[in-house]
């Protein structure tokens, strides 16, 4: 089997450079692209950015890439890749997922059906098989993806499984959460350091909380899942418990952090606590059913983080416009705070009171939403 591999991270539009600094911050060069990170590596780079990786969607394995207009090019080219190398014998191999962007083929079903045949013949061939006979696919699963994008297709297999944002801490989310690696991301694009304070006044079902936790004690974000490789034969199980092993003892468990939730809405206070729990942060994450226009703390450099109702979480403009302003007037006297709103109300700045230093596009699924960004005023902290 492979023991090198071109690998990508695919992420939300607007995060690359933040996915591409955590490969790096791994000793992996890489390259970041529209929508993803390329990189190559071995096993163990394959366990350890699924392992590590906050912000990343998946880590997929690029079996091949080659130029197809036609659907007799589309099976030529997946036929000649060495899929013997990566499906052993009884492997199922489904092709999952097929994408197709300004490109002469479009049809993705054909697409999936074309791929799947070549593949097929591919390893009937390797295994001496009759091409009478279909093969039996009863072992660990191998999810192909094509993407054909101005009519260059790119094979991968998915290492990942369920998308790296699901962290296996989430008992309950409420209404419209944020993803965990968006949470994570935000967290990341902040001037928040685990010594600061921080607080969270929206906190809905306390994502941003036990994200910063996780951050701020240096917890692998996949620690407590698992992830689609791990059922591949060829991969070294006790390669896996390793790396899995170094990152448990690069966690600071004992590090003391200052990290607080407040919501209005005492339901999701305590389906916030659920989480909290969960995630192993009781002792840790602070948690409080308050409006926010009641916040006020004597703290100084602390990072606030809100994922306030917007859009379709809230019910009209008028309760939005209240909301923001109140945030504005409830945040002014903080000034040694920095806080990060993310909204998709494009006039939040005049309805909040204040214009941001700087903001910053993202894309919460597919609705587009701006990271507005206000720095606060540096003051030394003295020390008594």
């Amino acid at each position: 089997m492979k023991k090198q591999f071109e690998l990508i991270a695919t992420c939300a539009a607007g995060l690359e450079a933040v996915v591409g600094k955590e490969i790096r911050n791994l000793g992996i060069s890489c390259q970041v692209e529209n929508g993803r990170v390329r990189f190559s590596g071995d096993l163990r780079t394959i366990i350890e950015t699924n392992l590590w990786l906050r912000a990343a969607d998946r880590i997929k394995i690029i079996v091949g890439e080659f130029s197809a207009k036609t659907f007799e090019e589309l099976f030529q080219g997946v036929y000649a890749l060495d899929w013997e190398n990566y499906l052993p014998l009884g492997a199922r191999f489904p092709i999952s997922k097929a994408k197709s962007v300004k490109s002469k083929l479009h049809n993705e079903p054909s697409i999936q059906a074309i791929s799947k045949k070549a593949v097929v013949k591919k390893l009937q061939k390797h295994f001496h098989r009759p091409e009478h006979v279909p093969l039996m696919e009863t072992g660990a699963e191998f999810k192909i993806e094509v993407s054909l994008l101005k009519d260059k297709a790119t094979i991968m297999i998915d290492t990942t499984g369920s998308s790296l944002f699901k962290r296996g801490y989430r008992v309950d989310k409420g209404g419209a959460p944020i993803k965990e690696n968006m949470a994570a991301a935000i967290i990341m694009l902040s001037n928040w350091y685990p010594d600061k304070p921080f607080i969270d006044p929206t906190c809905g079902s306390g994502t941003f909380c036990i994200e910063a936790a996780m951050i701020g004690m240096n917890i692998a974000p996949g620690f407590n899942r698992n992830f689609a490789f791990e059922s591949w034969d060829w991969v070294d199980k006790t390669l896996i418990q390793s790396v899995r092993d170094e990152a448990d003892l690069k966690a600071n468990y004992d590090i003391e952090l200052d990290i607080s939730g407040f919501d209005i809405d005492h339901r999701m206070i305590e389906i916030a606590k659920q989480n909290v729990i969960e995630a192993g942060f009781a002792d840790v994450i602070k948690l409080k059913q308050m409006r926010l226009q009641d916040l006020h703390t004597n703290k100084l450099n602390g990072v606030i983080i809100s994922n306030p109702p917007y859009g379709e979480r809230l019910m009209d403009d008028e309760l939005v416009t209240k909301l923001y302003n109140d945030m504005g007037k409830t945040f002014y006297p903080l000034k040694t705070w920095s806080k990060f709103i993310l909204t998709s109300d494009e006039n939040f700045e005049k309805k909040y009171g204040s214009q941001a230093d700087k903001k910053r596009k993202l894309y919460n699924g597919t609705l587009k939403v701006d990271l507005y960004q206000f720095f606060g005023e540096r003051v030394k902290r003295t020390v008594e």
